[in-house]
């Protein structure tokens, strides 16, 4: 036998003494964290000397020692002893007879912080002190913050990290289980408050909340909070999430200082926002006459002083790189009365007895309240209100000047009309003759348009001759006068007439003539030849 082969048979018997014996040796966590009045679950297992198997029966102890083993210094458990009274409060739920010595310890203070050994004793020989390894007890009076995960799309992402509307977002809420009677439990909350639906694993103490980001999820903060339902009070800790979503714009609005309905000649602005991220930019546009024209950019459009030529619908269209929207204002601008005007049905020259109706207009905003008066007397008279005056039948009575008065809460404006009505001629009753060396009559005639007079001298015209002197006097636009004063004799049956005429119509009236003698009278044509002699017998007056 060479010496390699005689290595190898001793490096073999080594090897199956190390599987063949059994030392004491035990497996415990390195740290717990517990949470202040709970519980504690530790975790122990243990191995002992295989002479030892017939000692570890039902009836074996396990004792728990806190920064030392010393067992009149540092035990502070004891399984054969009632726990009331001991340090720690708990029981070996683990069959020590299997070698399973978890343990569980409850109503934890700071003070049981420490570090934790593990003694077992059976019957015989069997007592040993596991001091070589050791568990750390932290008992925390607060839970552990939870751990909140952003899932896009399936995707882990950063919380800080923008989502895009319409994406699937999941956000996962997980925590590390304390022992607790009953289990902690995990729930979701947001600010501000929107409906929440959550999933729930509370054995691996995981909960999930799914839903679609919406723009009503921006800036979001969404809460998990665990709970710990403690026989005392509950105890709580929590981890915060805000979420950013991206979105097109929504809910743009124009408004308008002071207002949409504004005095001509004021300043005016108008102002558009819309709800949107990223932020939008704004652009500003105008209907006119059918087209679209392009004002500027800026979420503000002011004019230091608004014109008539202003006023019409105005658009704000919010654009960013998701999509567009647009809102839009109609800008009435308010002034007083302007080109105040009234008109007649027919025309200002209306024939008496005819129907007639003035109409006043008025551009203005708001509208107008019209009110009519007529001028009698030199006094205003107020007639009625109303954007119309009617006459049924026009009478002489109704000519004159009318007034209409547009007013609305910026002014007023006058607009006047002259009511010329036309109408037959019509011979004043006082017409007359006199008679002393020669006959003198006159007749007076009232019409419009204004009448022509003509003289019938026994039913043939007279014009003017030595014999016959013929004048006329203009009394007024509408009112002539005309005498003739008569030279030669008249019969008695010589007729004397006053005729009236005008577009409408003619009057005449028939003189008596005072005679007492007759006298030659001579008629002439056109060409002033002697055609007749009538005898006229006069009356004296």
């Amino acid at each position: 036998m060479d010496i390699w082969t005689a290595e190898k048979i001793i490096l073999l018997g080594f090897l199956l003494k190390g599987v063949w014996c059994r030392y004491f040796s035990i497996s415990l966590p390195q740290n717990i964290q517990a949470l202040s009045g709970s519980c504690v679950i530790i975790k122990c297992r243990f191995e002992i000397r295989e002479k030892y198997d017939k000692d570890l029966t039902e009836r074996a102890t396990g004792l728990w020692f806190k920064d030392g083993t010393d067992l009149n210094n540092n035990l502070v458990f004891n399984s054969s002893t009632s726990s009331q009274n001991s340090f720690m409060k708990g029981n070996i739920t683990g069959k020590l007879k299997d070698k399973d010595c978890t343990t569980v310890f409850h109503e934890l203070r700071s003070d049981h912080s420490g570090q934790y050994y593990f003694r077992i004793e059976g019957e015989g020989e069997l007592k040993w002190t596991y001091s070589e390894t050791s568990v750390s007890i932290h008992v925390i009076d607060s839970p552990t913050k939870p751990t909140v995960q952003l899932y896009v799309e399936q995707k882990e992402v950063q919380d800080q990290e923008e989502v895009l509307e319409g994406r699937s977002v999941s956000l996962r809420c997980s925590a590390e289980t304390l022992c607790s009677s009953p289990p902690p439990t995990l729930t979701w909350s947001s600010t501000p408050r929107i409906p929440l639906s959550e999933s729930s694993r509370l054995e691996e103490l995981i909960s999930d909340l799914n839903f679609t980001a919406t723009h009503r999820q921006h800036r979001v903060t969404f809460t998990c909070t665990i709970t710990y339902q403690l026989q005392d009070k509950n105890k709580t800790a929590q981890t915060n999430i805000t979420l950013h979503v991206q979105y097109s714009p929504k809910n743009t609005s124009v408004s308008v200082l002071p207002s949409s309905s504004v005095l001509e000649g004021s300043s005016v602005t108008l102002t558009c926002s819309s709800d949107a991220n990223p932020a939008v930019n704004y652009t500003w546009s105008r209907e006119s006459e059918g087209q679209m024209e392009q004002l500027q950019t800026g979420d503000t459009l002011t004019f230091a002083r608004i014109h008539l030529k202003h006023r019409g619908w105005y658009y704000c269209t919010a654009q960013n790189q998701h999509g567009t929207q647009n809102s839009s204002v109609m800008l009435n601008i308010q002034y007083a009365p302007k080109n105040t005007s009234v008109s007649v049905s027919t025309s200002s020259s209306v024939l008496e007895g005819g129907s007639v109706t003035l109409t006043c207009s008025s551009d203005a905003n708001p509208a107008v309240n019209y009110t009519w008066s007529r001028e009698s007397e030199g006094q205003m008279e107020q007639l009625q209100t109303g954007d119309t005056l009617t006459f049924d039948r026009i009478d002489l009575k109704h000519r004159g000047w009318y007034y209409c008065t547009a007013q609305n809460q910026h002014g007023t404006q006058n607009s006047s009309v002259m009511l010329n009505i036309q109408y037959a001629p019509k011979i004043s009753p006082s017409s007359s003759c006199t008679r002393t060396d020669v006959t003198v009559c006159f007749c007076e005639a009232d019409g419009n348009p204004s009448p022509e007079l003509e003289w019938h001298l026994s039913g043939r015209p007279v014009t003017n001759s030595s014999n016959t002197f013929i004048s006329e006097e203009r009394l007024s636009s509408t009112g002539l006068r005309s005498s003739i004063t008569l030279h030669q004799s008249l019969t008695h049956t010589s007729t004397l007439q006053c005729v009236s005429r005008n577009t409408h119509g003619n009057a005449s009236q028939l003189f008596q003539l005072p005679s007492s003698v007759a006298r030659e009278f001579q008629f002439c044509d056109s060409s002033n030849r002697r055609t007749s002699v009538i005898n006229l017998e006069m009356k004296n007056m």
